[in-house]
């Protein structure tokens, strides 16, 4: 079982197409759309949410992400009737990134409260560790570095080089760890900004980190890369 995950929008478009994407990136979580009126208009519906939040429980908890300011509302009251009220958590996160963060890192095996950090680090400010089965060990020598700061460079060797899921796997990964991580100078854990990479097959990606978790936070990255991101 994963941490499921479910989508407040005042769109139904918006929830379901949210949900979508990231589902490619974590085929194991459960995410559940809860967007729009119960009658199709935009807009948000207690019911809804609630029927969501019935679908998605289960043992490991579940973290809900939202777009507008109402949709906020809606799902703070729903959480007051929640029945196991302490597993479940509302994200204070953009919907789209902060969804596939939460996504990728429940599909790593985080638990509530790391998913909900994950969700949140798109801001640049959470701190966890996720649990070691989420780490790759990478070549020996291929990181370097002393104290805190250690660094490593992998060539991507995917076809398609740095995309989407790539992408969402860093960044999912990174924001669950108490490091500070640039990638190529960019912000590991922003999915955003790792795509604006457009690194293709052969390029090096250079990483760099600080903290309690820098080292795990390279061998992170190190190892993804390494395995092609479980593409061909």
């Amino acid at each position: 079982m994963t941490v499921s995950l479910v989508v407040v929008s005042h769109s139904e478009k918006i929830a379901d197409g949210a949900a979508e994407l990231a589902a490619q990136m974590a085929p194991d979580v459960s995410i559940v759309a809860a967007g729009g009126t119960t009658d199709g208009r935009i807009g948000t519906s207690l019911e809804k949410v609630m029927a969501a939040l019935e679908q998605a429980a289960g043992p490991d908890g579940v973290v809900i992400l939202t777009d507008l300011g109402s949709a906020v509302m809606t799902a703070e009251s729903a959480l007051e009737f929640a029945g196991e009220p302490d597993g479940v958590v509302l994200a204070d996160a953009p919907l789209v990134e902060g969804l596939v963060a939460a996504a990728v890192a429940a599909q790593g095996g985080a638990d509530v409260h790391a998913v909900k950090r994950a969700a949140e680090a798109v801001y640049g400010s959470a701190t966890g560790v996720p649990p070691s089965s989420s780490i790759s060990a990478v070549e020996e020598g291929s990181v370097t570095g002393a104290g805190p700061e250690f660094t490593g460079d992998f060539e991507l060797i995917n076809q398609a080089g740095m995309h989407a899921r790539p992408a969402a796997k860093i960044a999912g990964g990174l924001s669950s760890l108490d490091a500070r991580v640039t990638v190529n100078g960019l912000d590991g854990t922003s999915m955003t900004a790792l795509m604006t990479l457009a690194a293709g097959k052969g390029s090096v990606l250079h990483v760099e980190a600080w903290g309690v978790d820098a080292e795990r936070a390279v061998n992170y990255v190190g190892g993804l890369v390494q395995a092609g991101f479980g593409e061909p």
